[in-house]
């Protein structure tokens, strides 16, 4: 074996044993959504990740710089041919209901798992045996090296690799499990969970942090607060009023247009985001119907979107939001300029101008916008705009965002929408939800194959190092412009907000409350 890596782990907190009982008062929160869906497993939804990182725990994690790190990994060997992989579990790892955490419940979880996950169903894919050789130690065989084994056992991109007991993870992966079993910092008990209304959290009071210092979702997680106490406020406004006047500590997605206030106001602290923890917006785009299954029309967006346009129609300014033509996000190891030229010195007369040399023939191209969220229904609405003064004959159909959904599931009956998706899902292009579907039956790519992109994937996956990675990215980002398949139209955080008094917070867009105090 030619690399051996370990880490010692040490530490345990106290566990109040119910909600009357608690010693001290939670940490009162309000997340993107409510929680709906409890599986990490069985849906990407970003707030079902967040629920899973607060009460499951994965074998490795990534830091600020994006190095994945030994989360329940204590050590780990490499054979000389980079086929053969053995993993040992830090010892004394338990689960919420006191069993040990095994290799075995390593094995299953990742099998379920790699059923939901593209990343995951790849590894698998090149995987010849993945067993549990003894009680603490998972070996991993390869059919072929791979360069992803670590970054894919610590992704971040959702639904993530989450460790649950091999009971539960019997469970197919099209069904979702019944039981909420983690080794996580935070305790799900069912009993403290009312639909509609709040969850709590409590303190594990076995949980075992690593021994290095905190670092984005590396490092000890040292649950502080006696417990989480996760509201349900849907309407925004609602949310920043009560956090306005105390009744909760922190809210996920601070509305734009309180933000100033919320700056000014000293007993609040508004938390930015940069790089990989931004989001970029994009145009999906149908290239299964008129006019868009033509390469040549779609090439007009290209010059049509002017991104400071949209971030300025969203009211953010530069300390929030930035323009970016890297496909594969600003700030992060993939972002090239290869490939962008496309993009420079967006303008209707030039979009029009190109549009002439098409053979668009007036096709209707409908534009869905969103109504309930703002920077789909704020991009498509302005998009929707340029796409008419460049002479495109536009029809905006206004729904929620679940109709939305649903419409893009149909062939027929749409052109395009604006939406987005966090930088830390969209840096690979094994995970970026704009691509990563291409040539499969998937509906979220509008239906796009480009036969060119597919042993491109395979070249990334299985490319040594960053520096090769990001030279094949810059292949797949050539291509993606070329044909006009996605078009961004900025990059822009949504800070969240929190009182003065809470302190220790992590800086990340998935929500992080181990480390977190309130004083």
């Amino acid at each position: 074996m030619k690399r051996l890596y370990g880490m010692l782990a040490a530490g345990a907190v106290a566990l109040a044993t119910s909600l009357g009982a608690a010693r001290a008062e939670p940490l009162k929160v309000v997340l993107e959504a409510e929680i709906v869906t409890l599986d990490p497993h069985f849906t990407g939804a970003y707030i079902t990740r967040t629920f899973g990182y607060m009460v499951f725990d994965t074998l490795f994690a990534p830091d600020a710089a994006g190095t994945m790190k030994p989360q329940m990994v204590d050590k780990w060997t490499t054979s000389d041919d980079g086929l053969t992989w053995a993993f040992t579990l830090r010892d004394g790892l338990a689960f919420h209901d006191g069993s040990p955490v095994t290799a075995a419940d390593v094995v299953a979880s990742l099998q379920r798992w790699s059923t939901r996950n593209a990343l995951g169903g790849r590894l698998l894919a090149n995987t010849a045996s993945l067993t549990a050789t003894d009680a603490r130690t998972v070996t991993l065989v390869l059919k072929s090296p791979y360069g992803l084994v670590l970054d894919t056992l610590g992704t971040t991109s959702s639904p993530s690799p989450f460790i649950m007991p091999a009971r539960i993870a019997a469970t197919p992966g099209t069904t979702q499990v019944s039981e909420i079993v983690g080794s996580g910092p935070f305790v799900y008990n069912r009993a403290q969970h009312r639909p509609g209304d709040r969850m709590l959290l409590r303190r594990n009071d076995n949980y075992r942090p690593r021994a290095e210092p905190v670092d984005f979702l590396a490092g000890g997680k040292v649950p502080k607060v006696e417990a989480l106490d996760i509201r349900v406020i849907p309407d925004s406004g609602t949310a920043a009023a009560a956090l306005q006047s105390g009744e909760i500590d922190y809210m996920q997605y601070a509305p734009f247009d309180f933000l100033a206030a919320m700056e000014r106001d000293r007993n609040l602290r508004v938390l930015n985001f940069t790089g990989a923890h931004m989001f970029t917006g994009h145009y999906r785009i149908n290239t299964a119907s008129k006019p868009f299954d033509d390469p040549a029309i779609r090439r007009v967006l290209l010059k049509l979107v002017d991104q400071p346009e949209v971030m300025a129609g969203l009211g953010l300014d530069t300390r929030y939001s930035r323009d970016c033509a890297a496909f594969f996000i600003c700030g992060s190891p993939n972002e090239t300029d290869v490939g962008t030229a496309p993009l420079a010195d967006p303008s209707i007369e030039a979009a029009a101008a190109m549009l002439r040399q098409t053979s668009y023939a007036g096709e209707p191209v409908i534009v869905l916008v969103a109504s309930d969220l703002e920077a789909p229904k704020v991009s498509s609405q302005i998009l929707a705009d340029r796409l008419q003064r460049a002479g495109f004959k536009v029809d905006v159909q206004v729904m929620d965002w679940a109709s939305v959904l649903a419409r893009r599931g149909q062939r027929q009956g749409w052109s395009v929408y604006g939406v987005h998706a966090l930088g830390l899902d969209l840096a690979s292009p094994l995970t970026n939800s704009v691509i990563n579907f291409n040539c499969t039956t998937a509906t979220t790519a509008g239906f796009m194959c480009e036969q060119r992109l597919v042993p491109l994937f395979d070249a990334f996956a299985r490319a040594p190092d960053r520096a090769a990675q990001r030279e094949v990215a810059g292949q797949i980002q050539t291509i993606v412009y070329e044909q006009g398949l996605g078009i961004p139209f900025g990059q822009f955080a949504q800070p969240a907000a929190m009182r003065a008094s809470v302190t220790g917070l992590i800086p990340s867009a998935v929500p992080l409350f181990w480390n977190a105090e309130k004083k």
